[in-house]
Formats: C-alpha cells, structure tokens, sequence
C-alpha cells in the first residue's frame, strides 16, 4: 500500500515537471491569424503572448475600423492558441496521471 502511494506520488511529480516542460515548449508554438482581407496579420505563442502585430497602411487612416480588425483578429487568435495550449496541457495531464478508483476527472 505504502509503495503504491510512493509510487503514485512519483508519477504526479513526473507529470508536473512535464507539464512545465510543455509550457515552456508552448512559448515556441507561433500562431498566426490574419483578417479576411490580409490587411491585418497578427502571430502570438500558443501561450497567448503576442509575437508580432502587421497593419496594411490603408488600416491607419480608419481608427475605428482597425479597432474592429484588432478585436476580430486578435480573438481568432486567442481562440487557437488556447485550443493549443489545453490540447498539449491535457494529453500530457492524462497521460501522466496515477490510475486512482475514482479519480477520472481527466477521462
């Protein structure tokens, strides 16, 4: 009993150094998104930290319509760098955790 404990406290430590390493890993991950019209291209990590920000010309004489092509894009963005992220953090959260009765929360 005592070694499967020993063993399964192992196994949740092993999990969370990967979990860490594949954060980390996520700061490589580019994603990138564009407005429907290529005017606006944005590239942000997979853990939603922004790269790089591209704005055709003809944007910067309309504020308010780059306003929305930010919001817009800049969202889409957000949208699958999370999906990446919860992706990556999820496979390697089930993969990594202990067999328990009862403890399926990652099923």
């Amino acid at each position: 009993m005592f070694g499967d404990v020993m063993g399964m406290m192992g196994k949740i430590k092993e999990t969370q150094q990967k979990i860490e390493e594949t954060k980390q890993r996520l700061d490589t991950v580019l994603i990138d998104e564009q407005s429907n019209d290529g005017l606006l291209k944005v590239t942000l990590t997979a853990n939603r930290t922004i790269k790089n920000v591209s704005v055709d010309d003809s944007l910067l004489e309309d504020k308010e319509q780059l306003e929305d092509y930010l919001v817009l894009v800049l969202n889409k963005a957000i949208e699958k760098a999370t999906a990446v992220s919860e992706a990556e953090l999820s496979a390697v959260a089930k993969d990594g955790m202990p067999n328990i009765p009862g403890l399926d929360m990652f099923s």
